[in-house]
């Protein structure tokens, strides 16, 4: 089926570049924005490429409806070469090239530890804080013994910069279809918002984003998308409308699902940009809001990310129960009406 073109982003709306008070504290020149991003960074020790960072088991809901048991394995390889200002990631990854032999490591010992777990899983996503199809970080020679180390699984979702999308994927794609296994990308869209996108210098227009998800699509290879709630350089009275166009921009674009992540304030840019008023975290309250924005605009799954969630439950009398209402609502897809809680005011589950 052939989707609608996305929308030019030009025609959402009309956006001026950063403002005045923004530009004194954020460089507006992309070799300026590295240097703040890694000047910014506080001393981290770095793991080695040995195991991997973590593994996470959920259920999630599947294209088809289905509740299925889910496996995310974190590995550890060399850091993104895109300076995103709101990513704590590399913390997770290593400073030098990822060796050759250590990511079908990496995702053996997760597969044996699944299995000694006898968890159900189907779907297995590999995540490794950058881009799979990046060489650098995940070696090209390392695909046949990755692709060995999955064949028990029925669907394989990898992440990846749109710019890399190409004859690799393909490649992995077909290795993978072999086996009776499927693939996902998911790629880090974080806002549709022009400006705000450049600032964020993920290294992308919207336009490009389009351009690789189209790619995707044309080669039969699902799409998901990442979606930030209240990113940086968006004005805070703007988030919601701009989440909501994000979101049909995305759904435009072939995505059958969208993940939205709560930007976080821990990594030192970001506390920059949160001591002089550029940014504002979200809040609880705010992720719930961008949720309803978010459902309501497209008819594909949306899912909230809820790692570390529990930080933005500040309030005792509520907050473990509306953590929950959005774990119900990854399972579902419905959003339960909400009662202000007697103690914050905030919204609780009814």
């Amino acid at each position: 089926m052939t989707l609608p073109d996305p929308p030019r982003p030009e025609a959402l709306h009309a956006i001026p570049a950063l403002d005045a008070g923004q530009a004194k504290v954020y460089p507006a020149r992309r070799a300026a924005r590295d240097a703040f991003v890694l000047a910014s960074r506080t001393p981290h020790p770095r793991p080695d490429a040995s195991g991997p960072a973590a593994l996470l088991v959920e259920d999630e809901r599947a294209a088809d409806g289905q509740v299925v048991r889910t496996a995310a394995v974190f590995l550890v390889g060399r850091e993104c070469p895109w300076r995103c200002v709101m990513c704590d990631l590399w913390r997770h990854t290593t400073l030098t090239d990822t060796p050759v032999g250590a990511i079908p490591r990496q995702v053996t010992q997760a597969v044996a530890e699944i299995q000694r777990r006898q968890e159900p899983v189907r779907v297995l996503k590999l995540y490794n804080a950058g881009s799979f199809f990046d060489r650098r970080a995940v070696p090209t020679q390392d695909d046949a013994a990755i692709v060995d180390a999955v064949a028990a699984f029925r669907h394989i979702v990898v992440e990846s910069h749109p710019a890399l999308i190409g004859d690799r994927t393909w490649r992995l794609r077909d290795a993978l279809a072999r086996r009776g296994v499927t693939l996902e990308v998911a790629m880090g869209l974080e806002t549709a918002h022009p400006a705000a996108l450049v600032a964020i210098n993920k290294g992308i227009t919207p336009e490009r984003f389009a351009v690789a998800a189209e790619r995707l699509q044309a080669q039969g290879v699902a799409l998901r998308t990442f979606l930030l709630i209240h990113p940086p350089f968006v004005p805070r009275d703007e988030q919601d409308a701009w989440l909501s166009r994000s979101v049909t921009f995305a759904e435009g674009c072939g995505a059958t699902a969208i993940s939205l992540i709560p930007t976080r304030d821990g990594e030192g840019a970001m506390q920059a940009l949160t001591r002089h008023g550029v940014f504002t975290p979200p809040r609880l309250c705010d992720v719930e809001q961008s949720i309803a924005a978010a459902r309501a605009a497209t008819r594909q799954r949306v899912f909230v990310d809820l790692w570390d969630v529990a930080r933005l439950a500040t309030c005792t009398a509520c907050g473990d129960t509306r953590v929950e209402r959005l774990r119900r609502f990854n399972l579902t897809q419905v959003l339960t009406r909400p009662a202000p809680c007697v103690v914050c005011g905030e919204a609780v589950a009814a």
